[in-house]
Parts: structure tokens; C-alpha cells; sequence
């Protein structure tokens, strides 16, 4: 990745991401995922839900936490190695991410890291 010195990405293992689901089957905590950010592909697993967002009235939803198909979520990621990437609020581009399931390889959500 190349970068400018007084402004370079942070590089982890661990980041929250705000993610929209998108397939049928729920999100599982501690499944493995596929993370395809830019051109790269990680071996991942969602480790905690933060919150669920209520899409009618934009608050969070502390009792229901299970992420189901159109559902929004701030969830923790763990890749196997560590990434460079940005916050989606400052850099769009280096802030996204799709998740894949690795068993039947369709895409289950979009993701932007905080």
C-alpha cells in the first residue's frame, strides 16, 4: 500500500465495522469468513456484536442481537493477519469490505470499518 508519511492507515488485526447483511442464512459469531478488501483476501471471523441498528427509528437495539438478512450491525473483526486500512468516514475506498461465506462462496454482507 503506498501512503503518505503524515497519513498512514492503521494496520491491525482486530477493527469494528458497521455491517449490512445481505443473505438468508444469519450472521454466526466465530464462523470463518472470507474478508475481500481491495484486491486482497483474509481469512476472518466476527467475534462480538456491538449493537444492532433499528432501521426504523436509527436507535440501538440492546435486547436483539442477532444479524439476520437486511439487518445492521456494529460487529468486531478478527483476520488472521493483520491489514492496512482506513476508517470508511475518511477513506471510502480503503474502508470497505465484503464478506464471503467460505462454504457456498456467496457474498453475506458489506462492511465499513470504524
Amino acid at each position: 500500500l503506498i501512503a503518505r508519511k503524515d497519513n498512514l492507515p492503521r494496520v491491525n488485526q482486530n477493527f469494528d465495522a458497521m455491517l449490512c447483511w445481505m443473505n438468508d442464512t444469519p450472521m454466526t459469531l466465530r464462523k470463518k469468513y472470507i474478508l475481500k478488501h481491495n484486491s486482497a483476501e483474509h481469512v476472518c471471523m466476527l467475534t462480538n456484536t456491538v449493537y444492532k441498528l433499528d432501521v426504523n427509528t436509527f436507535s440501538r437495539e440492546a435486547d436483539d442481537m442477532n444479524i439476520g438478512l437486511n439487518d445492521i450491525g456494529r460487529v468486531t473483526v478478527k483476520t488472521s493477519k493483520p491489514i492496512c486500512f482506513d476508517p470508511y468516514d475518511s477513506n471510502r475506498a480503503n474502508g470497505c469490505f465484503v464478506l464471503i461465506d467460505q462454504q457456498t462462496n456467496e457474498t453475506v454482507a458489506a462492511g465499513m470499518m470504524k
